[in-house]
């Protein structure tokens, strides 16, 4: 298939995996809660593994510069604090309402924003190489899953009807594929491997700062060892894959 084709699987199977919140529906909190644990482990070893094992190196080897690779990659990790920063900040002058709504809007607000530039570096992986793409969307893949299942708890307990906290979950979705689209149409006029660094800086801010501490916490719940076991899976699925 053609790089656009792929670029356009790709994004139309991440908007799928939207859907999975449903999911969230047909098993109880305490299940649901057992479930999140390996699986947010999955993701942070599956995404530190597409960063140190596939994208900084190919960000290395496509920039010649010896520092521009690490100032693109720190880049892309402080983007990722300065939205989190910002959105926090937002949710924090909010929390004296005592309706819920105004969270679970700032919850899509940042979930677009953050498949949005997640489609910029996935697609822009592609246009370097399929084999990278690839790699590259499973690391983000595994990340959505837990995130998707989380967020569609956190917007059916807001208030929200089902069928329009799933819709809402397809259209930040959305923003994936549409991050995606554009790296490949400007990679016809610029060199977008500056991208790779970055995306890998976006994967470890994720990873170190989201998905980490929640391992943390399975560590006092007494799950530690699931929760290792999965990174360490996520470690080693992407290593065999490089």
């Amino acid at each position: 298939m053609s790089q656009l084709s792929w670029i356009l699987l790709s994004g139309l199977l991440m908007c799928a995996i939207a859907l999975v919140g449903a999911f969230a529906l047909l098993v109880s909190d305490r299940v649901l809660e057992r479930m999140l644990v390996p699986l947010v482990g999955l993701a942070a070893g599956s995404l530190l593994g597409g960063a140190f094992f596939h994208l900084l190196p190919a960000g290395l080897a496509a920039l010649d510069h010896p520092t521009a690779p690490f100032v693109w990659l720190i880049l892309g990790f402080s983007v990722f604090l300065l939205l989190e920063t910002l959105l926090h900040r937002h949710h924090c002058l909010n929390a004296s309402a005592s309706c819920r709504e105004p969270v679970t809007y700032l919850i899509l607000l940042g979930d677009g924003l953050h498949n949005l530039i997640g489609g910029l570096a996935v697609g822009s992986a592609f246009v370097s190489d399929v084999g990278l793409g690839i790699t590259a969307w499973l690391a983000a893949a595994a990340h959505e899953i837990p995130q998707e299942l989380g967020d569609f708890a956190v917007l059916v307990k807001g208030g929200w009807r089902k069928k329009s906290a799933l819709a809402f979950n397809l259209l930040s979705a959305l923003t994936f594929l549409i991050g995606a689209l554009t790296a490949y149409a400007a990679s016809f006029t610029t060199n977008i491997s500056f991208l790779l660094p970055f995306a890998a800086g976006n994967f470890i801010y994720i990873a170190a700062s989201d998905l980490v501490p929640e391992l943390s916490r399975a560590h006092e719940s007494g799950r530690s060892l699931t929760s290792f076991a999965t990174f360490a899976l996520g470690l080693l699925i992407l290593y065999v894959l490089a």
